[in-house]
């Protein structure tokens, strides 16, 4: 993976994981969604700027990506896009005070490592 390759993968799992922080900070806004309210909470969602600022965030995650698909394989995209999940969960544990059993730090270190087995080259 070249330096660019390398550049537009981070600006895609840094958006993402940017979405997916806006998308947790508005729904604690939202409250819980059942079935009495759903149909206003889904409505409501376009009021709460967290919420649009989140799907934005994606929304400029799924640019990146779609221009690092341009460049690279999707063997090699779509596992190094897992990232996300291990960024999303360190920002779980930093900023909303979610614990993280040891089960998951081990998954998530094999996610890390399986990453830089799909991205490395001779």
């Amino acid at each position: 993976m070249t330096p660019q390759e390398l550049i537009l993968l981070l600006m895609s799992v840094l958006a993402s994981v940017g979405g997916q922080f806006f998308l947790k900070a508005g729904a604690l806004k939202l409250g819980r969604v059942h079935i009495g309210n759903a149909v206003s909470h889904i409505l409501s969602i376009i009021t709460i700027p967290e919420l649009v600022l989140g799907l934005a965030c994606y929304g400029l995650g799924a640019l990146a990506y779609i221009m690092l698909l341009t460049r690279v394989s999707l063997s090699i995209a779509g596992p190094s896009i897992s990232l996300v999940y291990v960024f999303s969960v360190l920002l779980g544990y930093f900023i909303f005070r979610e614990a993280i059993p040891v089960t998951r730090l081990i998954g998530l270190s094999f996610i890390v490592c399986g990453v830089i087995l799909v991205i490395w080259q001779k």
